[in-house]
């Protein structure tokens, strides 16, 4: 554990980056620290491998001083990345994975087989292993960097907006790969963003600091959003909280239709008995199952299916793992109101209308449960 007590960092000109803050970070977790810039962030991080130097407090790692360490020592033991991965431009991207083995003595042969098997974790095709970093993504530079950061298994990982400076898929896509490889290791991750979605998306646990590195509140995801402490907490969240609070429940309970739904080779009598349904809108689904598109049933002519003429069908959600948030998303932007479920494999599993949905986030709310953090 990472306990911070009355930590304050004060520059020579007075300037206060982080007053009196105290925080218990747990172990195998990730704590997010969120907040407006000049919030004391960055600050943070630092001052946890003494890259900036607190002022007053004391900083314990399992229990000891992190001032009682050498400051190399700590260091090492603790896996740090930063925005646009900070690699080393003249080192393949092996040799840039395998820098901290070496720094502690592994052999060259040792340590590029540590770094060939991390490149495999974080997702790096081995082909890459001999190439530099600006022959690299920049989605692939921050895997380079993460893998790098846990080349020598360490049991803290420090991470600085990692995925900032990537696009916006690039950057889900990441965050789905921190998340499965602490689910896999289970570090103690200690993550700073400005960005509340991913401090919501990522976090175990959530500091929101103030302006002047004051701590604001210091709760789970959940509680945070259902029960802001203050004003500026609230507002710093944004007027969509409630919708951000459908990630923490699952679309596992959602009574999915399936009546509505016809192959693109469905004959004329099926295709007759689906659309007495009560549903005003079929959907029509591929030779394997997977959606087409939303089509009025007096349309629909048996087995000549004219793609051109079907109504998009939204952002399809996977039943079961993604939340009520994702299957809301995936309603509202269909023109019919209904989302589309599907299974891992993309096909078809059933649809459900907007007001179902609802219905489902009413009795959540009435329920007073919160799920654990589900994709969506």
């Amino acid at each position: 554990m990472i306990r911070m007590d009355s930590v304050t960092k004060r520059y020579p000109d007075g300037t206060v980056a982080v007053d009196r803050l105290s925080l218990e970070i747990p172990d195998r977790s990730i704590t997010v620290l969120v907040g407006p810039s000049g919030c004391g962030k960055t600050t943070t991080l630092r001052m946890i491998n003494r890259m900036v130097e607190p002022s007053e407090g004391t900083i314990l790692l399992d229990d000891v001083d992190i001032q009682k360490q050498p400051v190399n020592t700590l260091r090492r033991s603790m896996g740090y990345v930063i925005q646009n991965a900070g690699l080393f431009q003249h080192r393949t991207i092996v040799d840039n994975i395998a820098t901290v083995p070496r720094l502690l003595g592994w052999s060259k042969a040792k340590a590029r087989a540590r770094a060939a098997e991390l490149m495999e974790r974080v997702g790096l095709d081995a082909s890459l292993a001999k190439r530099y970093p600006y022959q690299l993504s920049g989605g692939q530079q921050q895997r380079v960097g993460v893998a790098r950061a846990l080349a020598a298994d360490p049991p803290v990982l420090l991470m600085d907006e990692p995925f900032s400076a990537v696009d916006p898929v690039v950057r889900k896509g990441l965050q789905e790969e921190l998340l499965w490889i602490q689910e896999e290791l289970g570090k103690t991750i200690v993550f700073v963003t400005h960005d509340i979605d991913e401090a919501i998306k990522l976090g175990t646990m959530v500091a929101v600091l103030r302006t002047g590195g004051r701590l604001a509140q210091f709760a789970p995801p959940a509680e945070l959003l259902s029960d802001p402490a203050d004003a500026f907490v609230e507002d710093f969240l944004g007027t969509d909280r409630g919708i951000r609070r459908l990630s923490f429940f699952a679309s596992g309970e959602l009574e999915l239709k399936t009546a509505p739904i016809v192959a693109v080779d469905s004959t004329a009598e099926q295709i007759a008995v689906r659309g007495t349904a009560d549903v005003p809108y079929l959907l029509v689904t591929d030779l394997e199952g997977k959606p087409l598109g939303w089509s009025e049933p007096g349309d629909l002519t048996a087995g000549e299916v004219d793609p051109a003429r079907l109504l998009p069908y939204g952002r399809p959600f996977e039943y079961g793992r993604e939340s009520l948030r994702a299957a809301l998303d995936g309603a509202v932007l269909s023109p019919t109101g209904w989302a589309v479920g599907v299974d891992g494999t993309g096909r078809v599993v059933g649809v459900v209308s907007q007001q179902t949905i609802g219905e489902a986030i009413r009795r959540a709310h009435a329920d007073g449960r919160t799920d654990a953090k589900v994709a969506g």
